[in-house]
């Protein structure tokens, strides 16, 4: 359970009292070998104020591959779960430059930050008077109020919201009307306004007629979110957008062509980002690098050249799938090594693989898919196409 931080902790841990505890208390290891000498050492140092204290530095270390600068954040353990990625906040906001936002739910500023370097004008506001001010902590100079997300206190501004998608037990919620706050209750809210919400990327956004545009976002291979864009900020119904790490990213929309096509296998297997799946846009991502469907409703591509800079797979063998021979196969090739992807079948990988007992010096990829209605199965190389 996270430490349920007051108004008392933020203010201890801003001021230069709480700094100095955080920056001696950050030296502590903080395992669970270590877990009663480390809270001895900080109570010694700074008595009632060390649960929040050694709570923020376990916070600040979690938090260091999501967001930038973590170690002078000041942060709650379900907003640090909530909180977009820098990346994926930074991108957001790129879409906002020179525009005047309210984010309606900013929490802690995960995404203030972010708009802050971009927009003409930003304001920040939120109930929860903790996150509030761990805000004000976050995000210098920007201007902050208490207000609730349905109730608007600016006029002509792009409006940005992240209603909490768990319920008090932790557990996730699906459907738009029990986010907090509803997802149509803010959109009734701010009709007619330019909107961007924040929403779990598993939703049906069929039955969001408001929503001019879903996107879908990755990083580094992992789909974070959707963002459901509303008014001109809308500029398509469907976006996939994938970011890395190091600075790469792009972008595809159904404003391109989708004659992808669907025929046999051809000398590599392409399995598409998360994103672009999710988004519904393989067609498109197909028809952009040249590639074809194996089966007009399998996600899986094909072609005779993978799309630059991600993880293909090299076809070495292919044919109907039946356990029996695919275990043949795998001790003809000495395979040990084995991964296996499944798209359209009722089949679970870990299951299989300690079914058939690979040995071997080899690695190789097995996909197994359907096409029409046969089950089929390619023996693959992995290669990190150039």
């Amino acid at each position: 359970m996270s430490y349920p931080f007051a108004l008392a902790d933020v203010a201890f841990l801003r001021s230069a009292e709480g700094e100095q505890a955080l920056a001696e208390c950050a030296t502590l290891p903080l395992t669970d070998a270590t877990r009663v000498a480390d809270v001895a050492a900080a109570r010694r140092l700074v008595g009632e104020k060390s649960s929040a204290v050694l709570e923020t530095v376990l916070l600040r270390r979690r938090s260091g591959s999501k967001l930038d600068g973590a170690q002078r954040w000041l942060l709650t353990g379900d907003a640090l779960q909530q909180a977009s990625p820098s990346l994926v906040a930074r991108h957001r906001a790129q879409r906002l430059a020179g525009r005047d936002v309210h984010d309606v739910t900013c929490s802690i500023g995960a995404d203030l930050a972010e708009l802050a370097r971009v927009a003409r004008r930003c304001v920040g506001s939120d109930l929860d008077e903790v996150r509030l001010a761990m805000a004000r902590h976050n995000c210098p100079g920007v201007a902050l109020v208490r207000a609730d997300a349905l109730r608007p206190v600016t006029r002509d501004t792009v409006v940005i919201a992240d209603p909490a998608r768990r319920d008090a037990g932790g557990r996730r919620r699906w459907r738009p009307e029990d986010y907090q706050p509803p997802l149509d209750d803010l959109a009734g809210v701010y009709a007619g306004r330019d909107l961007a919400i924040k929403c779990a990327p598993g939703i049906d956004y069929t039955a969001l007629g408001w929503a001019g545009e879903v996107e879908v976002v990755s990083l580094d291979g992992q789909v974070r979110e959707a963002c459901l864009w509303a008014g001109s900020v809308a500029t398509a119904a469907r976006r996939a957008t994938v970011l890395r790490a190091d600075g790469t990213q792009w972008t595809i929309t159904d404003r391109e062509p989708d004659d992808a096509g669907v025929a046999g296998p051809g000398e590599w297997i392409i399995d598409p980002d998360g994103a672009v799946v999710r988004a519904g846009l393989v067609r498109h991502y197909g028809a952009r690098h040249g590639l074809w469907q194996l089966d007009e409703r399998i996600a899986y591509l094909t072609g005779d050249r993978p799309p630059p800079g991600i993880r293909a797979f090299r076809v070495l063998e292919h044919g109907s799938y039946q356990e029996k021979s695919l275990r043949a196969l795998l001790r003809r090739h000495e395979v040990g090594r084995l991964e296996i992807l499944v798209r359209g079948l009722d089949v679970d990988p870990d299951a299989l693989r300690r079914r058939l007992k690979p040995r071997g010096p080899s690695e190789a990829t097995v996909v197994l898919t359907r096409i029409g209605r046969s089950p089929h199965a390619f023996l693959c190389r992995a290669e990190r196409s150039g």
